[in-house]
Parts: C-alpha cells; sequence; structure tokens
C-alpha cells in the first residue's frame, strides 16, 4: 500500500487549525478551565498571538494579530471570513504553574516553550540531574494538558455530537457583543 505524503501532511495541516481553532472557541467558552481524565483542574487561554490563515497557494490569506492583552478581534473576523487558526501562543496553567508556548497547527509543532521556573541553585549533596529532571517532568506535564485537549477534540470530532459543537462555535462566532467598542 503506498501512502500519498502529500495528502497526509494536507490533511494533518487541516486537523490542526481544526484543533487550534476549537481549542480557542472551547477555551473562551469555558473561560479556560479544563479538566484531565483524573479529574484535575487546568486552564488553557490563546494569547498575545494568533495567525489565522484561508485559501491555499496565490491565493493563501493570512492575518497575524499580536498585543498584550489583545482580544484578537481582527483574528475574529478573520475566522469569520473563513480562515483557521494556523499558530497560536498558548498559556497553560495548573494551581501556581504556568506554561507558554507557540503551537503551528501544519505539523503539531511547539517553540518557545516556557515553563514554571527551576530552582537551580543546589546545595551539597543535591542530586546533580534534579534541575534537568525537574524541568523535563515539567515538559511533560504541558504536553500531557496538550494531549489530553487533543483526545477530546478527536472524540468530539468524531462522534454524532460534531454538529452541536459546530452550531456552538458558529453562536460564539457570531455573538454581537465580541465586535462592539
Amino acid at each position: 500500500m503506498e501512502v500519498d505524503l502529500k495528502l497526509a501532511e494536507e490533511k494533518g495541516a487541516m486537523l490542526g487549525r481544526d484543533f487550534l481553532t476549537w481549542l480557542w472557541f472551547k477555551s473562551d467558552e469555558q473561560g479556560g478551565i479544563f479538566k484531565t481524565r483524573k479529574g484535575d483542574d487546568f486552564s488553557v487561554y490563546l494569547e498575545q498571538k494568533v495567525v489565522v490563515e484561508g485559501g491555499e497557494g496565490e491565493s493563501l490569506e493570512k492575518a497575524v494579530c499580536t498585543g498584550i492583552m489583545s482580544e484578537l478581534r481582527e483574528a475574529r473576523l478573520g475566522l469569520r471570513t473563513g480562515k483557521k487558526v494556523a499558530r497560536a501562543k498558548i498559556r497553560l496553567e495548573q494551581d501556581a504553574n504556568e506554561w507558554i508556548m507557540e503551537v503551528n497547527a501544519s505539523d503539531f509543532t511547539f517553540s518557545g516553550i516556557k515553563t514554571p521556573r527551576v530552582e537551580t541553585n543546589r546545595e551539597e549533596g543535591d542530586d546533580p540531574d534534579s534541575a534537568f529532571l525537574e524541568k523535563m517532568f515539567l515538559l511533560e506535564k504541558a504536553l500531557e494538558f496538550l494531549d489530553e485537549l487533543f483526545r477530546r477534540f478527536v472524540e468530539l470530532r468524531l462522534s454524532i455530537h460534531w454538529q452541536g459543537e459546530v452550531d456552538a462555535f458558529r453562536k460564539w462566532l457570531y455573538a454581537d457583543d465580541q465586535f462592539q467598542g
């Protein structure tokens, strides 16, 4: 069986854009609050930078929205015209811990990952690898949150409830109060 890598890449990019677009909607709708399968709360916010795009080839249109405390109005307007989130800066929180990263929808790559601060001052007798191991634990924790969100998205996307989610998304997208001001 021959695999069409170009088609697989296009489908993966489409799924990634759908995921990030859904994540923006869902985090806004739920006030950013999500739960792990174990029932632990964590928060997710898209902020400061969102790139939306639509079309392909020479007709590709892209809008990049950035800014501290930005309401990302131009990006929302881009969604109204059929664009989807191609890249986003995501903030994850749990308890007093915060992770920030940029996610690229086309290939699910992460960049600029900032984890909670790891104490690097060691005292005599401390494991010399402890700071590294803690950093790896924190990176793994962030990826667990993203895995949980993607699992939830895929389960919903493949369920009979997806059309209801699309309807709720449209209601959110076209809510009048989001474009006032």
